[in-house]
Protein backbone atom coordinates (compact mmCIF):
# COMPACT_ATOMS: atom_id res chain seq x y z
CA UNK A 1 0.00 0.00 0.00
CA UNK A 2 1.07 3.30 -1.10
CA UNK A 3 0.34 6.12 1.31
CA UNK A 4 0.44 9.86 1.36
CA UNK A 5 0.85 12.57 4.13
CA UNK A 6 1.10 16.00 4.50
CA UNK A 7 3.31 16.83 7.39
CA UNK A 8 3.57 20.20 6.26
CA UNK A 9 2.80 22.94 3.50
CA UNK A 10 -1.16 21.28 3.86
CA UNK A 11 -2.95 24.38 4.94
CA UNK A 12 -0.50 27.01 4.96
CA UNK A 13 2.27 28.18 2.13
CA UNK A 14 5.12 27.18 4.89
CA UNK A 15 7.02 24.58 5.82
CA UNK A 16 6.52 21.63 2.79
CA UNK A 17 7.05 18.18 3.75
CA UNK A 18 5.12 15.73 2.07
CA UNK A 19 5.69 11.77 2.87
CA UNK A 20 4.96 8.52 0.75
CA UNK A 21 5.47 5.65 2.33
CA UNK A 22 5.22 1.68 0.56
CA UNK A 23 5.96 -1.37 2.70
CA UNK A 24 8.93 -0.12 5.17
CA UNK A 25 10.00 2.57 2.94
CA UNK A 26 9.78 5.95 3.65
CA UNK A 27 10.83 9.13 1.29
CA UNK A 28 9.94 12.68 2.07
CA UNK A 29 8.99 15.36 -0.38
CA UNK A 30 10.62 18.24 0.46
CA UNK A 31 11.58 19.44 3.86
CA UNK A 32 10.81 22.75 4.57
CA UNK A 33 10.93 25.27 7.54
CA UNK A 34 7.53 26.87 8.88
CA UNK A 35 7.62 30.29 8.71
CA UNK A 36 5.34 33.80 9.48
CA UNK A 37 3.50 33.06 12.16
CA UNK A 38 4.30 32.20 15.61
CA UNK A 39 2.17 29.61 15.57
CA UNK A 40 3.57 28.33 12.53
CA UNK A 41 7.19 28.92 13.93
CA UNK A 42 6.69 27.00 16.95
CA UNK A 43 5.91 23.96 14.81
CA UNK A 44 9.66 24.04 13.99
CA UNK A 45 9.77 22.96 17.38
CA UNK A 46 7.57 20.26 17.40
CA UNK A 47 9.22 16.47 16.91
CA UNK A 48 7.97 14.94 13.74
CA UNK A 49 5.36 12.96 13.67
CA UNK A 50 7.57 10.24 12.62
CA UNK A 51 10.93 9.02 13.56
CA UNK A 52 13.47 11.21 11.15
CA UNK A 53 15.70 7.77 11.39
CA UNK A 54 13.36 6.20 9.16
CA UNK A 55 13.21 8.30 6.06
CA UNK A 56 15.15 6.77 3.86
CA UNK A 57 15.52 9.23 1.68
CA UNK A 58 14.42 13.33 0.72
CA UNK A 59 13.55 14.42 -2.84
CA UNK A 60 13.72 18.39 -2.88
CA UNK A 61 12.04 20.44 -5.36
CA UNK A 62 14.03 23.84 -4.61
CA UNK A 63 16.35 24.99 -2.08
CA UNK A 64 13.91 27.78 -0.90
CA UNK A 65 13.92 27.84 3.13
CA UNK A 66 9.88 26.75 3.21
CA UNK A 67 11.23 23.67 1.25
CA UNK A 68 14.22 22.89 2.49
CA UNK A 69 14.93 24.66 5.61
CA UNK A 70 14.43 21.93 8.17
CA UNK A 71 16.94 19.35 6.57
CA UNK A 72 19.61 20.33 9.33
CA UNK A 73 17.15 19.65 12.07
CA UNK A 74 15.84 16.40 10.24
CA UNK A 75 19.76 14.99 10.15
CA UNK A 76 20.37 15.78 13.84
CA UNK A 77 17.33 13.97 14.58
CA UNK A 78 18.61 11.10 12.86
CA UNK A 79 18.03 11.15 9.07
CA UNK A 80 21.20 9.26 7.51
CA UNK A 81 19.22 9.07 3.96
CA UNK A 82 20.55 10.13 0.60
CA UNK A 83 19.01 13.68 -0.24
CA UNK A 84 17.85 13.63 -4.35
CA UNK A 85 18.44 17.76 -6.12
CA UNK A 86 19.04 19.18 -9.06
CA UNK A 87 23.00 20.45 -9.08
CA UNK A 88 21.63 24.08 -8.76
CA UNK A 89 19.37 23.17 -6.29
CA UNK A 90 22.29 21.72 -4.09
CA UNK A 91 24.47 24.62 -4.61
CA UNK A 92 22.00 26.95 -3.56
CA UNK A 93 20.95 25.09 -0.52
CA UNK A 94 24.04 25.47 0.44
CA UNK A 95 24.30 28.98 0.85
CA UNK A 96 20.69 28.80 2.41
CA UNK A 97 20.95 26.64 4.82
CA UNK A 98 24.46 27.57 6.06
CA UNK A 99 22.99 31.18 6.73
CA UNK A 100 19.65 29.83 8.37
CA UNK A 101 22.10 27.69 10.85
CA UNK A 102 23.86 31.22 11.33
CA UNK A 103 21.02 33.17 11.92
CA UNK A 104 19.60 30.34 14.49
CA UNK A 105 22.76 30.76 16.45
CA UNK A 106 23.10 34.50 16.30
CA UNK A 107 19.04 34.68 17.82
CA UNK A 108 19.67 32.32 20.89
CA UNK A 109 22.89 33.81 21.65
CA UNK A 110 21.14 37.24 21.41
CA UNK A 111 18.20 35.25 23.23
CA UNK A 112 21.01 34.68 25.96
CA UNK A 113 22.80 37.90 25.93
CA UNK A 114 19.26 39.90 26.50
CA UNK A 115 17.91 37.08 29.08
CA UNK A 116 14.34 36.76 27.22
CA UNK A 117 14.25 33.17 26.73
CA UNK A 118 12.05 31.09 28.83
CA UNK A 119 14.91 28.43 28.01
CA UNK A 120 18.12 28.64 30.04
CA UNK A 121 20.23 28.64 28.08
CA UNK A 122 17.97 29.22 24.82
CA UNK A 123 19.26 26.76 21.70
CA UNK A 124 19.33 27.04 18.25
CA UNK A 125 16.20 25.01 16.37
CA UNK A 126 20.26 24.09 14.67
CA UNK A 127 23.78 24.89 14.44
CA UNK A 128 26.39 25.26 11.63
CA UNK A 129 27.69 21.89 12.33
CA UNK A 130 24.00 20.92 11.27
CA UNK A 131 23.77 22.26 8.15
CA UNK A 132 27.40 21.21 7.22
CA UNK A 133 26.61 17.58 7.71
CA UNK A 134 23.07 18.10 6.17
CA UNK A 135 25.06 18.68 2.62
CA UNK A 136 27.09 16.11 3.30
CA UNK A 137 23.94 13.54 2.29
CA UNK A 138 23.31 15.84 -0.81
CA UNK A 139 23.45 13.86 -4.38
CA UNK A 140 22.93 16.11 -8.01
CA UNK A 141 20.30 14.55 -10.12
CA UNK A 142 19.92 15.76 -13.85
CA UNK A 143 16.89 17.32 -15.26
CA UNK A 144 15.47 14.78 -16.96
CA UNK A 145 17.35 11.75 -16.10
CA UNK A 146 15.53 8.48 -14.47
CA UNK A 147 17.21 7.76 -10.72
CA UNK A 148 16.57 5.01 -8.70
CA UNK A 149 15.28 5.32 -5.13
CA UNK A 150 15.24 3.69 -1.90
CA UNK A 151 12.23 1.11 -1.88
CA UNK A 152 11.85 0.76 -5.81
CA UNK A 153 10.95 4.07 -6.55
CA UNK A 154 11.76 6.39 -9.33
CA UNK A 155 12.42 9.89 -9.76
CA UNK A 156 12.63 12.28 -12.58
CA UNK A 157 13.14 15.79 -12.36
CA UNK A 158 11.38 18.59 -14.78
CA UNK A 159 12.16 21.92 -14.58
CA UNK A 160 9.42 24.29 -12.38
CA UNK A 161 10.99 27.93 -13.66
CA UNK A 162 10.56 29.59 -10.17
CA UNK A 163 14.17 29.62 -8.87
CA UNK A 164 17.67 28.49 -10.56
CA UNK A 165 17.16 24.63 -10.56
CA UNK A 166 13.74 24.38 -9.10
CA UNK A 167 11.63 21.25 -10.31
CA UNK A 168 8.52 19.05 -10.13
CA UNK A 169 9.26 15.52 -9.27
CA UNK A 170 7.65 13.03 -10.99
CA UNK A 171 7.84 9.84 -9.04
CA UNK A 172 7.09 5.84 -9.26
CA UNK A 173 6.13 3.40 -6.82
CA UNK A 174 4.07 0.74 -6.31
CA UNK A 175 2.48 0.45 -9.89
CA UNK A 176 2.03 4.49 -9.17
CA UNK A 177 2.58 7.67 -10.85
CA UNK A 178 2.84 11.05 -8.56
CA UNK A 179 3.96 14.25 -9.62
CA UNK A 180 5.04 16.79 -6.95
CA UNK A 181 4.75 20.52 -8.65
CA UNK A 182 7.35 21.56 -5.76
CA UNK A 183 6.72 25.83 -6.73
CA UNK A 184 5.48 26.23 -10.15
CA UNK A 185 7.30 29.91 -11.88
CA UNK A 186 5.77 31.96 -14.35
CA UNK A 187 5.64 31.39 -18.20
CA UNK A 188 7.89 33.51 -20.50
CA UNK A 189 9.70 34.71 -18.02
CA UNK A 190 12.96 36.30 -19.14
CA UNK A 191 15.61 34.72 -17.13
CA UNK A 192 14.15 31.24 -16.29
CA UNK A 193 12.80 28.55 -18.35
CA UNK A 194 9.38 27.53 -18.74
CA UNK A 195 7.47 25.46 -16.11
CA UNK A 196 7.53 21.97 -17.99
CA UNK A 197 4.17 20.19 -18.58
CA UNK A 198 3.98 16.60 -16.87
CA UNK A 199 2.77 14.30 -19.47
CA UNK A 200 0.71 11.89 -16.79
CA UNK A 201 0.66 10.78 -13.09
CA UNK A 202 -2.05 8.58 -11.42
CA UNK A 203 -1.85 11.93 -8.55
CA UNK A 204 -0.59 14.94 -8.47
CA UNK A 205 0.38 17.41 -6.13
CA UNK A 206 0.14 21.37 -6.71
CA UNK A 207 0.77 24.44 -4.98
CA UNK A 208 -1.62 27.12 -4.76
CA UNK A 209 0.30 30.40 -3.66
CA UNK A 210 -1.47 32.52 -5.70
CA UNK A 211 -4.37 29.82 -6.32
CA UNK A 212 -7.03 32.95 -6.02
CA UNK A 213 -4.97 35.70 -7.75
CA UNK A 214 -3.79 36.78 -11.44
CA UNK A 215 -0.54 38.62 -11.69
CA UNK A 216 -0.81 42.12 -13.24
CA UNK A 217 -0.24 41.49 -16.95
CA UNK A 218 1.64 44.94 -16.83
CA UNK A 219 5.33 45.23 -18.39
CA UNK A 220 7.64 44.57 -15.44
CA UNK A 221 10.20 46.51 -15.94
CA UNK A 222 8.34 49.71 -16.86
CA UNK A 223 6.42 49.31 -13.89
CA UNK A 224 9.66 49.43 -11.98
CA UNK A 225 11.16 52.25 -14.03
CA UNK A 226 8.23 54.05 -13.05
CA UNK A 227 8.72 53.58 -9.33
CA UNK A 228 12.31 54.49 -9.43
CA UNK A 229 11.32 57.56 -11.37
CA UNK A 230 9.27 58.74 -9.04
CA UNK A 231 11.27 57.72 -6.19
CA UNK A 232 14.19 59.32 -7.65
CA UNK A 233 12.62 62.75 -8.55
CA UNK A 234 11.52 63.14 -4.81
CA UNK A 235 14.99 62.98 -3.81
CA UNK A 236 14.34 59.27 -2.29
CA UNK A 237 15.77 56.06 -1.65
CA UNK A 238 13.54 52.63 -3.47
CA UNK A 239 14.56 49.70 -0.99
CA UNK A 240 13.15 46.72 -1.96
CA UNK A 241 13.07 43.14 0.25
CA UNK A 242 14.08 40.84 -1.77
CA UNK A 243 14.46 37.12 -1.69
CA UNK A 244 18.12 36.44 -2.15
CA UNK A 245 17.62 33.65 -4.39
CA UNK A 246 15.71 34.03 -7.31
CA UNK A 247 14.11 37.69 -6.59
CA UNK A 248 17.36 39.57 -6.34
CA UNK A 249 18.36 38.11 -9.62
CA UNK A 250 15.19 39.13 -11.51
CA UNK A 251 15.36 42.60 -10.40
CA UNK A 252 18.75 42.85 -11.33
CA UNK A 253 17.62 41.70 -14.84
CA UNK A 254 14.86 44.65 -14.88
CA UNK A 255 17.32 47.25 -13.75
CA UNK A 256 19.74 46.03 -16.49
CA UNK A 257 16.94 46.49 -18.93
CA UNK A 258 16.48 49.77 -17.79
CA UNK A 259 19.94 50.91 -17.43
CA UNK A 260 20.35 49.92 -20.91
CA UNK A 261 17.02 51.68 -22.05
CA UNK A 262 19.01 54.58 -20.35
CA UNK A 263 15.96 55.12 -18.37
CA UNK A 264 18.63 55.10 -14.82
CA UNK A 265 20.35 57.55 -15.82
CA UNK A 266 23.26 57.76 -13.08
CA UNK A 267 20.61 56.04 -10.39
CA UNK A 268 23.53 53.99 -8.14
CA UNK A 269 21.98 50.32 -7.45
CA UNK A 270 23.42 48.06 -4.43
CA UNK A 271 23.29 44.52 -3.60
CA UNK A 272 23.72 44.27 -0.30
CA UNK A 273 22.82 40.72 1.00
CA UNK A 274 26.14 38.32 1.12
CA UNK A 275 23.96 35.67 -0.11
CA UNK A 276 22.30 37.20 -3.28
CA UNK A 277 25.91 37.85 -3.98
CA UNK A 278 26.72 34.60 -3.90
CA UNK A 279 23.31 33.03 -5.97
CA UNK A 280 23.53 35.62 -8.15
CA UNK A 281 27.39 34.08 -9.19
CA UNK A 282 25.72 30.73 -9.45
CA UNK A 283 23.75 31.88 -12.67
CA UNK A 284 27.60 31.58 -14.32
CA UNK A 285 28.03 27.85 -13.03
CA UNK A 286 24.49 26.63 -14.11
CA UNK A 287 23.87 28.43 -17.69
CA UNK A 288 22.02 25.60 -18.72
CA UNK A 289 19.49 26.14 -16.29
CA UNK A 290 18.40 29.84 -17.99
CA UNK A 291 17.72 31.60 -20.56
CA UNK A 292 20.28 34.72 -20.45
CA UNK A 293 23.18 34.60 -22.84
CA UNK A 294 26.49 34.62 -21.40
CA UNK A 295 26.90 38.23 -22.16
CA UNK A 296 23.68 39.29 -21.20
CA UNK A 297 24.05 37.28 -18.04
CA UNK A 298 27.68 38.92 -17.40
CA UNK A 299 26.41 42.47 -17.92
CA UNK A 300 22.90 41.37 -15.80
CA UNK A 301 25.74 40.66 -12.57
CA UNK A 302 27.44 43.76 -13.42
CA UNK A 303 24.69 46.12 -13.15
CA UNK A 304 24.60 46.46 -9.25
CA UNK A 305 27.64 47.46 -6.86
CA UNK A 306 27.83 44.39 -4.38
CA UNK A 307 28.51 45.03 -0.66
CA UNK A 308 29.03 42.26 1.36
CA UNK A 309 30.54 43.72 4.60
CA UNK A 310 28.70 45.40 7.30
CA UNK A 311 30.86 48.64 6.97
CA UNK A 312 29.67 49.17 3.19
CA UNK A 313 26.31 48.38 3.99
CA UNK A 314 25.99 50.89 7.30
CA UNK A 315 27.73 53.64 4.62
CA UNK A 316 24.49 52.41 1.91
CA UNK A 317 22.10 53.47 5.25
CA UNK A 318 23.87 56.70 5.66
CA UNK A 319 23.98 58.11 2.16
CA UNK A 320 21.60 60.96 1.44
CA UNK A 321 21.40 60.57 -2.06
CA UNK A 322 18.85 58.82 -4.38
CA UNK A 323 19.61 55.51 -4.85
CA UNK A 324 17.94 51.64 -5.50
CA UNK A 325 19.05 48.92 -2.15
CA UNK A 326 18.24 45.91 -2.98
CA UNK A 327 18.09 43.62 0.13
CA UNK A 328 17.21 40.69 1.92
CA UNK A 329 14.86 39.19 3.46
CA UNK A 330 12.34 39.20 1.53
CA UNK A 331 8.94 39.70 3.64
CA UNK A 332 11.53 42.10 5.51
CA UNK A 333 11.47 39.18 8.50
CA UNK A 334 15.29 39.79 8.93
CA UNK A 335 18.40 40.60 7.58
CA UNK A 336 20.22 43.54 6.49
CA UNK A 337 17.05 45.29 4.80
CA UNK A 338 15.72 45.84 8.29
CA UNK A 339 18.55 48.56 8.91
CA UNK A 340 17.52 49.87 5.97
CA UNK A 341 13.61 50.37 6.86
CA UNK A 342 14.64 51.72 10.01
CA UNK A 343 16.30 54.35 8.30
CA UNK A 344 14.27 54.59 5.31
CA UNK A 345 10.47 53.80 5.98
CA UNK A 346 9.89 57.12 7.97
CA UNK A 347 10.50 59.58 5.31
CA UNK A 348 7.84 60.06 3.06
CA UNK A 349 10.25 60.34 -0.06
CA UNK A 350 11.61 57.26 -0.07
CA UNK A 351 9.96 54.14 -1.01
CA UNK A 352 9.55 50.25 -0.60
CA UNK A 353 8.86 48.24 -3.11
CA UNK A 354 7.92 44.24 -2.52
CA UNK A 355 8.31 41.95 -5.03
CA UNK A 356 7.19 38.83 -3.53
CA UNK A 357 5.03 36.88 -1.86
CA UNK A 358 4.56 37.96 1.87
CA UNK A 359 2.95 35.31 4.04
CA UNK A 360 0.72 36.43 7.21
CA UNK A 361 2.65 37.21 9.90
CA UNK A 362 5.39 38.78 8.25
CA UNK A 363 6.23 42.49 8.12
CA UNK A 364 5.62 42.69 4.30
CA UNK A 365 2.17 41.69 5.12
CA UNK A 366 1.06 43.94 7.48
CA UNK A 367 3.15 47.21 5.45
CA UNK A 368 1.30 46.10 2.71
CA UNK A 369 -1.83 45.79 4.54
CA UNK A 370 -1.39 49.77 5.57
CA UNK A 371 0.59 49.32 8.82
CA UNK A 372 1.91 52.63 9.73
CA UNK A 373 4.49 51.72 12.25
CA UNK A 374 6.91 48.06 12.04
CA UNK A 375 8.77 46.86 14.94
CA UNK A 376 12.49 46.25 14.47
CA UNK A 377 14.66 45.69 16.89
CA UNK A 378 12.69 46.24 19.51
CA UNK A 379 11.82 49.66 18.57
CA UNK A 380 8.73 50.72 16.48
CA UNK A 381 9.50 52.48 13.36
CA UNK A 382 7.13 54.75 11.91
CA UNK A 383 6.08 53.99 8.19
CA UNK A 384 5.68 57.50 6.05
CA UNK A 385 7.61 55.65 2.95
CA UNK A 386 5.67 54.75 0.01
CA UNK A 387 4.83 51.09 0.31
CA UNK A 388 4.22 49.82 -3.44
CA UNK A 389 3.82 46.45 -4.74
CA UNK A 390 4.91 44.45 -7.98
CA UNK A 391 3.06 41.32 -7.65
CA UNK A 392 3.87 40.85 -11.78
CA UNK A 393 7.53 40.30 -10.29
CA UNK A 394 6.45 37.23 -8.05
CA UNK A 395 8.33 34.28 -9.03
CA UNK A 396 5.18 32.63 -8.18
CA UNK A 397 2.32 31.16 -11.17
CA UNK A 398 -0.61 33.24 -10.42
CA UNK A 399 -3.99 31.10 -10.69
CA UNK A 400 -4.50 31.12 -14.58
CA UNK A 401 -0.66 29.84 -14.71
CA UNK A 402 -1.21 27.06 -12.29
CA UNK A 403 -4.17 25.69 -14.38
CA UNK A 404 -2.20 25.74 -17.57
CA UNK A 405 0.38 23.65 -16.18
CA UNK A 406 -1.99 21.26 -14.74
CA UNK A 407 -3.92 21.39 -18.31
CA UNK A 408 0.06 19.66 -19.67
CA UNK A 409 -1.63 16.39 -18.47
CA UNK A 410 -3.16 14.28 -21.22
CA UNK A 411 -5.07 12.04 -19.02
CA UNK A 412 -7.58 13.47 -15.41
CA UNK A 413 -5.26 11.64 -12.43
CA UNK A 414 -7.04 10.07 -10.27
CA UNK A 415 -6.90 12.87 -7.75
CA UNK A 416 -5.25 16.46 -7.35
CA UNK A 417 -4.41 17.89 -3.67
CA UNK A 418 -3.99 20.87 -3.34
CA UNK A 419 -1.23 22.02 -1.00
CA UNK A 420 0.81 25.19 -0.16
CA UNK A 421 -1.16 27.89 0.19
CA UNK A 422 -3.73 29.74 2.31
CA UNK A 423 -7.04 28.52 2.73
CA UNK A 424 -8.67 31.10 0.63
CA UNK A 425 -6.08 30.56 -2.58
CA UNK A 426 -6.17 26.98 -2.51
CA UNK A 427 -10.09 26.62 -2.04
CA UNK A 428 -10.47 29.02 -5.44
CA UNK A 429 -7.87 27.07 -7.09
CA UNK A 430 -9.80 23.78 -6.07
CA UNK A 431 -13.37 25.40 -7.19
CA UNK A 432 -11.48 26.53 -10.46
CA UNK A 433 -9.68 22.73 -10.90
CA UNK A 434 -13.47 21.15 -10.48
CA UNK A 435 -14.99 23.28 -13.03
CA UNK A 436 -12.33 24.18 -15.47
CA UNK A 437 -10.89 20.42 -15.44
CA UNK A 438 -13.72 18.21 -14.14
CA UNK A 439 -10.49 16.47 -11.72
CA UNK A 440 -11.39 15.47 -8.11
CA UNK A 441 -9.37 17.86 -6.14
CA UNK A 442 -8.94 17.56 -2.53
CA UNK A 443 -7.14 20.02 0.22
CA UNK A 444 -5.23 17.91 2.63
CA UNK A 445 -5.26 18.74 6.56
CA UNK A 446 -2.25 18.11 8.38
CA UNK A 447 -0.62 15.08 8.82
CA UNK A 448 -3.87 13.37 6.96
CA UNK A 449 -2.93 10.46 5.26
CA UNK A 450 -4.66 9.20 2.34
CA UNK A 451 -4.33 5.86 0.60
CA UNK A 452 -2.80 5.77 -3.40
Amino acid sequence: MLTLTSLGGAGTVTGSKHLLAHNDTRILIDCGLFQGLKNLRDLNWEPLPIDPSSIDAVVLTHAHLDHSGYLPRLVREGFRGKIFATAATSDIAELILMDSAHLNEKDAEYANRKGFSKHKPALPLYGSHDAERALEFFTSVPFGEVVRLPGGATLRFRHAGHILGAATADIEWGGRRIAFSGDIGRYDDPVLPDPEAVPEADYVLVESTYGNRVHDPADPTEALGAIVKRTVERGGTLVIPAFAVGRAQSLLYHLWKLKTNGQLANVPIYLDSPMAIDATNLLHAHRADHRLPVEVCTAVCAVATYTRDVEGSKAITASPYPKVVISASGMATGGRVLHHLKAFAPDSKNTILFSGFQSAGTRGRAMLQGAHETKIHGEWIPVQAEVAELSMLSAHADANELMRWLSGFRRAPSRAFIVHGEDDASEALRVRIDRELGWNATIPRMNQSFDL
